[in-house]
C-alpha cells in the first residue's frame, strides 16, 4: 500500500489535476492542445536528446532486456490484430489499428515517472534505452502493416516512403536521433547549452502528465466495450507477463527487469489514438482504451512494483 501511495498515486494525481482543470473549464482545450504540443514536440524530445546524449550505449543497450520488451510488444500487436479480426469480426484495417493500441505502451508519460518515483533518476537508463527505438519501431511496424492491408485492394506496395516520412518527421524520433549523433560522434556539449537543455527537460514530464489529463476529458467510453476490455487485458497483463517471463529466462539484472516490465505494464499512449485517427479506423476503441487503461494502470503498476525485486 505504501508503494501505491508514494510512487503511483502522485503521477496519477498530476493527470487527475489536468483532467479536473479541463473538465471544469479552468484550462481550455486550446490550452491543452498547446501544452501537449509543447510537451510532445519540444520538451520531451529535449528530454530524450539529453538522455541519449549522456547514455553509456555499450553498457545500457542491454539486448536481452530490449528483446524481452519488444518480443512482448510484437506478440501483443499480433494478438490484438487476430483478436479484433476473429473474435470481434472487425475488418483487417480496423484490426491493425486495434493491434497498434495493444502494441504502443505509454513508455514516456507513465513509464518514466513511475520508474523514477519508485527507483530514482539513476534507474531510468534502461527506460531510455527502450524509448530510444520505441517510436520508430512501433510506427514503422504499424504503418507498414496497415499499408500492406490497404495495398491488398490495389495490388501495390509503394508504402516504404510513407513509413520513413512518418517516422522521421516525428519530433521524438528527431530528438533521439540528435542524441545519438552527439553521443556516437563524441561531440562536445557546451555547458550553457546543456544548462538550457536541462531547464526545458525538467518541465517535460509534469507538463506532459498535466496535458494528458486534459486530453482524456475528450474521450468517452461508448460501445465496443468487449473489444476495449480485450485491449486493456492484452496491454496491461499480457505484455508485462511476457516481458517478465523472458527477463527471468535471460536472468536479467534487477535494474533492467524493472525498466522493461514497468514500461510494458503501462496503458497505451495517446499515439495509439493518433494512429487510429490518422487512418480513420477503430478510433472509438483506441480513445476509450487509452482512457480506461490509463486508470487501470494504477493497479497494474502497483502489482508489478510489488512483484519486481
Amino acid at each position: 500500500m505504501q508503494t501505491l501511495i508514494s510512487v503511483v498515486i502522485p503521477v496519477f494525481l498530476v493527470i487527475g489535476f489536468g483532467y479536473a482543470a479541463a473538465w471544469r473549464g479552468l484550462f481550455t482545450q486550446t490550452n491543452v492542445d498547446g501544452l501537449m504540443r509543447y510537451a510532445n514536440s519540444f520538451a520531451v524530445p529535449v528530454l530524450l536528446f539529453r538522455a541519449i546524449a549522456n547514455l553509456d550505449l555499450a553498457a545500457e543497450f542491454n539486448l536481452p532486456m530490449m528483446a524481452g520488451f519488444y518480443a512482448g510488444a510484437v506478440t501483443c500487436f499480433i494478438v490484438g490484430i487476430m483478436g479484433a479480426r476473429f473474435l470481434f469480426n472487425r475488418d483487417w484495417e480496423d484490426a491493425v489499428a486495434i493491434g497498434f493500441v495493444c502494441l504502443y505502451s505509454n513508455s514516456l508519460l507513465l513509464g518514466l515517472p513511475i520508474t523514477e518515483r519508485a527507483y530514482g533518476t539513476e534507474a531510468l537508463t534502461g527506460n531510455y534505452a527502450i524509448i530510444s527505438i520505441h517510436a520508430p519501431f512501433c510506427y514503422g511496424l504499424g504503418i507498414a502493416t496497415m499499408e500492406i492491408m490497404r495495398a491488398r485492394h490495389t495490388g501495390g506496395f509503394s508504402f516504404l516512403p510513407k513509413v520513413f516520412k512518418s517516422m522521421f518527421s516525428n519530433a521524438l524520433v528527431l530528438g533521439i536521433a540528435a542524441g545519438f549523433v552527439i553521443n556516437l560522434g563524441n561531440i562536445p556539449k557546451p555547458e550553457p547549452v546543456m544548462a538550457a537543455v536541462d531547464l526545458i527537460a525538467v518541465s517535460a514530464l509534469p507538463a506532459a502528465l498535466f496535458a494528458l489529463g486534459g486530453v482524456l476529458v475528450r474521450y468517452r467510453p461508448e460501445g465496443d466495450m468487449r473489444t476495449i476490455l480485450f485491449c486493456c487485458v492484452v496491454v496491461l497483463a499480457l505484455h508485462p507477463a511476457i516481458t517478465f517471463f523472458l527477463g527471468q529466462w535471460n536472468d536479467l539484472q534487477p535494474a533492467a527487469m524493472r525498466s522493461s516490465v514497468i514500461t510494458a505494464a503501462m496503458a497505451p499512449g495517446i499515439n495509439a489514438f493518433l494512429f487510429a485517427n490518422m487512418y480513420g479506423r477503430a478510433q472509438r476503441v483506441a480513445a476509450s482504451t487509452v482512457l480506461i487503461a490509463t486508470g487501470l494502470s494504477i493497479l497494474s503498476a502497483w502489482l508489478w512494483l510489488g512483484v519486481l525485486p
